[in-house]
């Protein structure tokens, strides 16, 4: 918990801290700022600029690490937002061969090789205690996905729109699915990527990565060029569902970071667009994914039987022995017994938009409301 209590809009800073000098500048040259948010900017940009001697050292840091020629194919769990992806790389991390982008990294992503103790209890200090959709612990080592940290580290990333709505369907096409990047975005995305994994995998002693970020579901064709090795464990969740709990997840967290106002209507439109973009691209793209580096999951089945379709997924996609890390996952499932998930009782408009912009998947998976 954090020690100040705070939760998530009362931060009065916002993520871009942890950006280096040239991505913050990339991503708000030109960007307006609305009034109501231009203190938080102000003491973001002020905060991140005090730690720019510290991010060089980082730098220096990482240019001399030495070259990780063993470093197993990565395993990627995918799937829109709210499709149980969370859930799924909580339980996988429990697996000790797995590396992964903990909750520090992603927002300093700059400081894991050097003051790295020091600055984590700074952000353990003020940080939440929960997530603000659904109270999922939160913690400064705990598992995250790695999109929140490449938005520090490169203007190639989606997540952006956290901090200027306004731009969503600019970096949709851009930048979720890359369907409209240039060729040296996708390379500097890529070395990003490629950054995060092996400054986790160097700190946490392992040798095999274990990403969960649902943007990457666009992505599949991209990751798969640059890692052909890479496996995919992708979640697919109801429809129905999925559209109320993201409704819910964007709105408070553009509460809590956003620079720029933006309409609800708005807002809702461009999350039915999101996903109808991960969607195409991701039926697209799965066919070029090599026999047994797939396996597609319900997030039903997962939930009401987690550890026998983890143990198919671990035979399906060979990942090594199951039984030799199913006592830490029954562990972590037993911290889980009092989580209540939220209930959505869905009114005939809410069906009815589902169905108009997401009816392909809702029949291709055969659910209903």
């Amino acid at each position: 918990m954090g020690i100040l209590n705070l939760n998530f809009n009362d931060l009065p800073i916002n993520t871009l801290v942890g950006a280096d000098r040239r991505t913050f500048e990339a991503v708000t040259r030109g960007a307006e700022i609305d009034e109501t948010y231009r203190r938080k900017y102000r003491l973001t940009k002020h905060i991140r600029q005090l730690l720019d001697p510290f991010y060089r050292i980082n730098e220096r840091c990482y240019a001399k690490l030495p070259e990780m020629t063993d470093m197993e194919a990565p395993v990627f769990i995918i799937g829109h937002w709210r499709s149980g992806t969370t859930y799924a790389h909580n339980l996988l991390s429990c697996d000790g061969r797995f590396g992964y982008c903990s909750t520090y990294q992603t927002v300093f992503p700059h400081l894991m090789l050097w003051g790295r103790p020091f600055f984590k209890r700074c952000m353990a200090a003020v940080m939440p205690s929960s997530r603000p959709t659904d109270s999922m612990k939160l913690g400064a080592d705990l598992p995250q996905e790695e999109e929140f940290a490449l938005s520090n580290m490169t203007p190639c990333s989606h997540y952006h729109f956290w901090m200027f709505p306004r731009r969503m369907a600019e970096y949709r096409d851009r930048y979720l699915t890359f369907a409209t990047a240039t060729e040296q975005e996708r390379e500097e995305f890529l070395a990003a990527q490629d950054k995060v994994m092996r400054i986790a995998l160097h700190v946490s002693g392992k040798r095999q990565f274990l990403s969960k970020n649902p943007p990457h579901t666009g992505r599949v064709r991209m990751l798969l060029e640059h890692y052909p090795h890479a496996k995919f464990i992708y979640l697919i969740r109801n429809p129905y569902v999925v559209y109320e709990s993201t409704r819910n997840f964007f709105r408070s967290t553009l509460e809590a970071v956003r620079m720029q106002t933006f309409p609800a209507e708005q807002l809702e439109h461009e999350i039915l667009l999101n996903y109808q973009a991960l969607y195409e691209h991701y039926e697209s793209d799965k066919k070029l994914v090599p026999e047994g580096q797939l396996v597609e999951v319900r997030f039903e089945e997962l939930e009401a039987a987690p550890l026998e379709v983890t143990e198919r997924i671990y035979d399906q996609l060979s990942l090594g022995e199951f039984q030799s890390v199913r006592p830490a996952m029954e562990r972590y499932l037993a911290t889980q017994q009092n989580f209540r998930k939220k209930e959505y009782v869905f009114d005939l408009q809410t069906m009815l938009t589902v169905e108009r912009y997401w009816g392909d998947a809702i029949r291709q998976w055969d659910y209903r409301p």
